[in-house]
C-alpha cells in the first residue's frame, strides 16, 4: 500500500514507515501532523485517483527533527566585466515518518 503527497510544492510516494526529507513544517520533534493533499492510493483493492486529490484520503505523519541541509554556493560571474558574486544557502527541511494513510 502506498500513495502519492504533494507537499511543499513537491510530490512524494510514500508508504507506512517510509522516513522522508520534506519542505518546512510547522511542528517540533515527536508532534504528530496530517497531510491532506494525497493525489493517488493503491492497495489491494486497487487504485484511487483523485482530480486532483482524494477527498477522504489523509496520511498521519510524525515530525522526527527539523534541520538544515547542507549550504550550496550560488556563483554568478560574467567574463570580462569584472562581475562576480558568491553567495551561500541552507535550504530548511523537516524529517518525517509515515505513520498511518487513510482512505
Amino acid at each position: 500500500m502506498y500513495a502519492i503527497v504533494q507537499t511543499g510544492g513537491k510530490q512524494y510516494k510514500v508508504a507506512e514507515g517510509d522516513i522522508i526529507k520534506v519542505e518546512k513544517l510547522a511542528g517540533e520533534a515527536g508532534e504528530k501532523l496530517t497531510l491532506d493533499q494525497v493525489l493517488m492510493f493503491k492497495d489491494d483493492n486497487g487504485i484511487k485517483i483523485g482530480t486532483p486529490l482524494l477527498q477522504d484520503a489523509r496520511i498521519t505523519v510524525e515530525v522526527i527533527e527539523q534541520g538544515r541541509s547542507k549550504k550550496i554556493i550560488v556563483y554568478k560571474y560574467k567574463k570580462r566585466k569584472n562581475y562576480r558574486r558568491k553567495q551561500g544557502h541552507r535550504q530548511s527541511y523537516t524529517k518525517i515518518k509515515i505513520d498511518k494513510i487513510e482512505a
